[in-house]
């Protein structure tokens, strides 16, 4: 990739034992960086390894990352997140399009979302956009045709079997199903401005209007 990284690839979809080798790599370059190692960049069946160019170069990088492939890396575990997200109609536009879709009511489709298994795969797109997988097949829905211009920040998005909560102000072509006041993206903090880290596993919880409101005056 350029004249400073390396792509490794692991497959083509999304699939938890795939992004598992992701982050097993992840982990030994974190582990044992190699001369001229920069960062690594996990994505959903990918890793982007980027090297000092004046340090190291590709064969060298490859030659590296092949070591670590074969390294034996203690399984790592993510700390586990709790997301409050509000289902109410006005802050869920799209909860019942969901439901009808699904052949579900729009309970049933809540049901489904706080029932769902959900990791951290990568960040992209914005500051602070978490894709997550493990939205349940039952409520899986392709993306919208077009993107919806300002959708607002802390929506519970959802496109396939992939889910996020917004951190800006954005258009999107996903299902609005909710709306969390949990701060996913701290812009003023210099230590910790995102919430997850790749691997964390995340469960939402259903909280009331009131509190919903509280949270956002706090």
């Amino acid at each position: 990739m350029g004249g400073h990284a390396v792509l490794v690839e692991f497959g083509a979809t999304i699939d938890k034992r795939i992004h598992d080798r992701v982050v097993k790599l992840d982990a030994a370059l974190k582990a044992a960086p190699f001369q001229g190692f920069v960062e690594a960049v996990p994505a959903y069946a990918s890793i982007l390894v980027c090297f000092d160019p004046l340090v190291a170069d590709h064969r060298t990088t490859e030659a590296a990352i092949a070591e670590r492939l074969a390294a034996e890396v203690p399984k790592t575990i993510g700390a586990m997140r709790e997301v409050e997200v509000c289902y109410d109609p006005d802050l869920a536009p799209d909860l019942a399009a969901v439901a009808e879709a699904s052949g579900l009511s729009p309970e049933d489709v809540i049901s489904a979302h706080l029932s769902g298994d959900y990791s951290v795969f990568m960040y992209g797109f914005a500051p602070g956009y978490a894709y997550l997988a493990g939205v349940p097949k039952a409520i899986q829905q392709p993306r919208k045709p077009a993107p919806i211009r300002g959708i607002a920040a802390g929506s519970v998005l959802i496109a396939g079997p992939q889910c996020l909560v917004s951190t800006l102000t954005m258009p999107t072509g996903w299902w609005i199903i909710g709306r969390s006041p949990t701060k996913i993206l701290d812009a003023a903090s210099n230590d910790r401005p995102f919430l997850f880290d790749v691997g964390d596993a995340v469960r939402f919880r259903r909280i009331s209007r009131a509190e919903f409101d509280a949270r956002c005056l706090a």
